[in-house]
């Protein structure tokens, strides 16, 4: 019996195939599909360092924005923010600060001092796919987003395990951890948040409690 990373429930189930011959658990439970096989710290690292993620590529910056836009209704610029799984070049932050609102940042490889202090938003754009062990970084989440604090999350949700093995999202070993829209409900109800968005969109956003 394999548990879970994020509900803990032992699945029996067989393996799903992704891309590249990867192969992945589905939860009966939460629905999260997570990896057999993890990468090494070192090659996790070496990975996100080959992305071109900066200020200077375009693509990668309206990427962003498209996430921001979608999450400025909620927030105000008195508001204090954290750009959680920031990644080896700040660019969200620096995308937000040049908007007029505040945003710190934090990477467990890049940035790993999380911050002591709690914060109003909280923006989780393309790392909840990266999570070894979901039910952690939802904790830590929680530990230092205010109450009725935003969480907006962006990662690609599956919802067909037909397509799933040709899906080009699997390919990387570090996407380890894969989201169904119940998942996100589940983590809702576990973790003590209201669901503001949460469609097929890859943008997921909660409210905490």
């Amino acid at each position: 019996m394999i548990k879970c990373p994020l509900c803990n429930t032992p699945n029996s189930s067989e393996y799903v195939e992704g891309n590249r011959n990867r192969l992945f658990k589905q939860c009966s439970n939460c629905l999260l599909l997570f990896a057999k096989y993890l990468p090494l710290p070192n090659e996790e690292k070496a990975r996100y360092l080959e992305h071109q993620n900066s200020m200077s590529n375009k693509g990668y910056v309206q990427f962003l924005l498209e996430t921001a836009n979608k999450a400025l209704p909620y927030l105000s610029k008195e508001m204090q923010g954290l750009d959680y799984g920031c990644g080896p070049t700040p660019t969200l932050s620096v995308l937000l600060n040049q908007m007029g609102y505040q945003c710190n940042n934090y990477d467990p490889y890049f940035f790993p001092e999380l911050p002591k202090e709690s914060f109003d938003f909280i923006f989780a754009s393309e790392c909840f796919e990266h999570f070894f062990a979901p039910a952690i970084d939802m904790l830590k989440i929680k530990q230092v987003l205010k109450p009725n604090g935003i969480l907006v999350i962006s990662t690609d949700k599956w919802d067909s395990i037909t397509d799933f093995k040709h899906w080009h999202y699997t390919t990387d070993i570090t996407h380890v951890s894969i989201y169904h829209s119940q998942t996100f409900r589940y983590i809702a109800q576990t973790f003590g948040f209201d669901i503001i968005e949460n469609g097929k969109s890859r943008i997921t956003i909660l409210k905490n409690h």
